[in-house]
């Protein structure tokens, strides 16, 4: 009877014992976050999540990063955040254009000036408007823009480039979607909508006359080696925001919430200041590479721009007094 009753004991101990034991394995499992985007992962903004933003985060959150497109294809992040099969992404603010259109007014040509205005337009009252519409209407946090650089136009052969009508019939590669798209008209164009990965193919083979991007990508894709210039049109701040799923985000604790916020914010302090860096250095790099480089008639491309954007239905769908306000800033 005695042998009995230890016996049971001594079972129910061990059982009890390797339910705690189960109990605590499952707390210390770190909070899995997978992450995509279709950069390559030496851009700075990938090194940027690798080596700041998931260490800042520390041992309760496991960053999987997936880079070039290599876990959900070019376009597709914002809806796989929101369908739960993805935590994080970092999307250019076109890709929010095509769920809430007030989004477009961020991507129009010249409205954006540098690194430090796009930063003042997330920390302002209009920040925090684009902000309260991502989490009313798409169901995403939006944590924090990331500067890729300045925009230029980047072309096969050598007619030269002045004035927005030089590029009438140029065949050039833009992202998916109306709001890429415009953006190309926008500066007198012929707008193909084509994947990143892609481009370097479509310049070699000539399917494409020309592709805009910022310096640090140009030379990150080798677009330089299928090109012969470069024009300096500065017609679009490029930058992403890094959102993620607002229920993952509600999910967290409130000191979690700030960790992550403040991780991303460090994060994008160091790559912002990077691509600068490179932006600076990156003109005499692809001179010597053989290249032209050269500045057109930046105002007439401004003018011929705003006017495009003003009458364009994309205008209608911009919040009313908004430019004023970024132009303020």
């Amino acid at each position: 009877m005695t042998n009995s009753i230890t016996r049971r004991v001594i079972l129910a101990g061990a059982s009890a014992l390797a339910v705690l034991s189960a109990g605590i394995s499952h707390a210390a499992d770190p909070i899995k976050i997978r992450f995509a985007d279709s950069t390559t992962a030496d851009a700075p903004r990938s090194q940027a999540l690798v080596n700041i933003f998931a260490k800042d985060l520390g041992d309760e959150f496991k960053f999987e990063p997936y880079f070039g497109s290599t876990l959900f294809k070019q376009g597709t992040e914002i809806v796989a955040v929101q369908r739960g099969n993805l935590e994080m992404a970092l999307m250019p603010p076109s890709d929010f254009a095509k769920q809430i259109p007030a989004f477009s007014i961020l991507t129009a040509a010249y409205l954006v000036r540098d690194a430090a205005h796009m930063k003042a337009i997330f920390d302002s009252e209009v920040g925090a408007e684009f902000k309260k519409m991502a989490r009313d209407e798409m169901g995403v946090v939006i944590l924090a823009p990331a500067y890729y650089g300045t925009r230029h136009v980047n072309l096969r052969g050598d007619k030269k480039i002045a004035k927005p009508e030089d590029l009438a019939g140029v065949k050039i590669r833009m992202p998916g979607g109306e709001a890429w798209q415009f953006l190309g008209e926008s500066i007198g164009a012929n707008p193909t909508p084509m994947d990143y990965a892609e481009v370097y193919t479509g310049l070699q083979t000539g399917a494409i006359d020309a592709q805009d991007n910022p310096l640090p990508n140009n030379r990150l894709m080798k677009f330089h080696e299928v090109t012969d210039q470069i024009v300096l049109t500065a017609h679009n701040v490029g930058f992403g925001i890094l959102l993620t799923s607002a229920k993952f985000f509600d999910s967290l604790t409130p000191e979690q919430q700030k960790r992550m916020q403040d991780a991303a914010d460090a994060a994008f302090e160091w790559s912002d200041a990077e691509y600068i860096k490179q932006e600076a250095e990156l003109v005499d790099y692809f001179k010597k590479e053989g290249l032209e480089v050269y500045t057109p008639d930046v105002e007439a491309f401004r003018a011929y721009s705003n006017k495009k954007y003003l009458e364009s239905p994309l205008s209608k769908d911009w919040p009313e007094g908004m430019v004023e306000k970024i132009n303020a800033l």
